[in-house]
């Protein structure tokens, strides 16, 4: 046989071998991750009041989860349980009961395992929330990583993460979606393909200060969305201490009156919209590169947010628009254009990512693995969803019967989902219902035997059921932009934030 034949069968030989482990390596991953938005704000998924043309094209070319769930909270600031949720695997009531936010126990987090188990390179972006301690055993690079909360999307600072140093503060230079964006783009174009990559973005919007660019409002301003369906002026009972206090729900005062919230819904849409842009960008960006055919990309968000549906604004409740919040995947091993009403939970991503990685889970791990959903082979990985928040608002669902038990006001709701999506007729007081009451109370029971929930669903001596709203004691928290300061609060400066700080 000639030498050159030999080089032919050789080169043959390694192109196919080479092929074979392209074949075998697990995928990148891309994780986008948006703050406070609801699961009803994608047209793609019902809403043909809002324009998200890139979430309908992922959703087109990807696996929509429709009940997708925050597991509740252990905080007024949902995003910070959610988060820790996520990257642990575990529900927040399996997390130490001594600053759960941050300080995780012995658990194993997702970027840490993935890199270690599946040889992963894990890269923050955006967001983290969680405290420097857990952000040291999750990433060691990044860059443009903003270590507070909040901020306005137009005037914030971030730091650069290198080889597990945080860099100085800097400005970030730009609106925050599209910072982001313009962050992972340069990842992308940057990867050089030799490890799988886990990228990690997390976006700041639709979250408040609900401060688009100015186009992106202007267009809702000018084709307004309808309200909400359950829209109400003002929450009818002490739900929670954030009700009637809480930084969320003091961005409108009392009433909540239709033009408010209609201008506020038109600013949220707006951030979404922008949000929705950048994710196209970040897309066309892995679609134009080499790591285009073996990439999962997960959207999904931390929770959803009241935008005036029983008169709140916030997340600090266990209604639906505020713990649903979309979910989608697109990418290898992923089928196309399918949806499933399945029950899931935020935190599932943990053992998903992990059975896409080829990654085994650890012990001591709550969360399921969505892959069996999308192939087909189950239909469901449980039969209902439990949503507990601190220790003053429990609910459970099973899809068609929803029942919120409210402990400090010894106060229920019993809910047909079926009928009544929105939730707005209670059935707890008729007596045709006791029988679904008293089956929800079982498995609500059920739930908090299993997560070994220590808080009691009475009171001996209950809270006043009455809300008491009192405008003169909303907080205005110091990263308001001016516009809104004039608009919603009258101009006021004073905060209850104090001195705003570079985090």
């Amino acid at each position: 046989m000639s030498r050159l034949v030999l080089l032919f069968i050789a080169i043959a030989l390694g192109q196919a071998l080479g092929q074979a482990a392209l074949e075998k390596r697990p995928p990148n991953i891309i994780f986008l991750f948006a703050d406070d938005q609801r699961a009803d704000t994608i047209a793609a998924h019902g809403n043909p009041h809002i324009r998200t043309p890139n979430l309908d094209r992922m959703a087109e070319r990807g696996f929509s989860f429709r009940r997708n769930y925050c597991a509740g909270s252990f905080s007024g600031a949902v995003c910070v349980a959610s988060r820790a949720m996520l990257m642990t695997g575990r529900h927040w009531m399996n997390l130490p009961a001594n600053r759960p936010a941050t300080n995780w126990g012995g658990a194993t987090v997702l970027p840490t395992l993935l890199a270690k188990r599946g040889g992963y390179e894990p890269f923050i972006i955006g967001k983290w929330h969680n405290g420097k301690g857990m952000l040291d055993r999750s990433f060691a690079n990044g860059r443009s990583v903003y270590m507070g909360g909040m901020a306005n999307h137009a005037d914030f600072a971030v730091q650069d993460l290198k080889d597990g140093e945080l860099g100085k503060e800097r400005d970030a230079g730009g609106f925050s979606s599209t910072v982001f964006a313009d962050e992972a783009v340069r990842y992308i174009q940057q990867a050089k393909g030799d490890k799988p990559f886990f990228l990690y973005v997390a976006f700041m919007a639709p979250h408040d200060p609900r401060n688009p660019p100015e186009k992106y409002r202007k267009m809702y301003y000018e084709n307004r969305p309808p309200l909400p369906a359950n829209y109400l002026p003002q929450h009818p009972f002490q739900n929670a201490p954030q009700a009637t206090s809480g930084r969320d729900e003091g961005l409108a005062p009392w009433p909540r009156t239709r033009e408010v919230i209609s201008d506020q819904l038109c600013e949220y849409y707006g951030l979404v919209t922008h949000l929705d842009e950048q994710v196209g960008r970040i897309m066309k960006a892995l679609e134009g590169s080499p790591h285009a055919d073996n990439t999962l990309v997960v959207y999904t968000a931390d929770h959803g947010l009241g935008m005036g549906s029983h008169g709140l604004l916030g997340k600090q409740n266990v209604y639906e628009q505020s713990m649903q919040c979309p979910l989608i995947l697109q990418g290898p091993g992923v089928p196309k254009g399918k949806s499933s009403d399945a029950f899931t939970y935020v935190h599932d991503l943990y053992s998903t990512l992990c059975s896409f990685a080829g990654v085994p889970v650890p012990v001591g791990v709550d969360s399921k693995n969505l892959a069996p959903i999308m192939q087909g082979e189950v239909v469901r990985i449980r039969d209902s969803v439990f949503l507990p928040f601190q220790n003053n608002q429990r609910a459970v669902s099973d899809g068609r019967w929803k029942l919120h038990i409210y402990p400090r006001i010894n106060h229920r709701l019993l809910f047909n989902l079926a009928t009544d999506p929105h939730e707005t007729r209670d059935l707890a007081g008729d007596s045709a219902h006791g029988k679904q009451a008293g089956r929800m109370l079982t498995l609500m029971n059920e739930w908090r035997e299993r997560l070994g929930d220590p808080h009691p669903l009475e009171s001996a001596k209950p809270d006043p059921k009455e809300p008491r709203y009192d405008n003169a004691k909303r907080v205005l928290d110091v990263w308001q932009p001016k516009w809104i300061r004039d608009k919603y609060f009258g101009g006021r400066e004073r905060t209850n934030h104090g001195k705003r700080k570079r985090r």
